[in-house]
């Protein structure tokens, strides 16, 4: 039996799971992430860019991660 990793992509449900924000709020937050590393508008957002951006550490946002 083999088991299911962790996610490593960062979504806006999460974000909002995360920081209690609107849908609109935690879109605009994956936005300015992108931005700040350079993807495209389509790209994801890894749980590393998020952390790194938002200052949070990935042992508090992974279980977030559902």
């Amino acid at each position: 039996m083999s088991t299911i990793p962790n996610r490593i992509v960062v979504y806006a449900k999460d974000v909002m799971n995360i920081t209690g924000r609107r849908e609109r709020a935690a879109r605009k937050l994956l936005a300015a992430v992108r931005k700040k590393s350079e993807k495209g508008r389509g790209s994801f957002v890894s749980v590393e860019e998020f952390c790194t951006y938002t200052g949070l550490r990935p042992e508090h946002v992974t279980p977030f991660l559902v």
